[in-house]
């Protein structure tokens, strides 16, 4: 199964961060990242920058774009990874083991796959996805 590890920024670790050695990051981060690919848990993953961003309003009749990517600093995506787990508590083992600074938050989320619409399995667009994600595969 799939999970997502979502970074998100509070005040608190915008304020941590400041303070910190970027090369340290990195390299606290590169470890992180090797560790995982060691384990063939590491799916993909990659940092979000926060300029540009816009946020797309479904609210009203038409779409509204705004700059974003968020107005507060506790709503702020900062990256992600996606990691192949066997289960859940071993997706929230390699979250806990995240070098983030104090005050960061990371979101684990169940990645949908084809089991989730299995009630629609002659779906001709779950039938195409099938099929979109066998050639990216390939």
């Amino acid at each position: 199964m799939k999970h997502m590890l979502i970074m998100r920024s509070t005040p608190a670790s915008a304020e941590a961060f400041a303070g910190t050695d970027v090369e340290a990051v990195i390299n606290a981060m590169g470890a992180y990242n090797e560790s995982m690919i060691t384990a063939g848990v590491l799916v993909g993953g990659d940092g979000l920058a926060p300029e540009p961003g816009y946020v797309v309003d479904f609210d009203g009749e038409t779409p509204v774009v705004s700059d974003g990517p968020y107005g507060e600093v506790h709503e702020l995506f900062n990256g992600f990874w996606i990691v192949q787990t066997a289960t859940a508590e071993e997706a929230l083992e390699w979250a806990k083991r995240a070098p983030l600074t104090p005050g960061s938050k990371l979101e684990v989320r169940r990645v949908t796959d084809e089991t989730d619409f299995a009630d629609f399995a002659d779906n001709e667009y779950i039938e195409k996805e099938k099929g979109w994600r066998a050639e990216e595969s390939a």
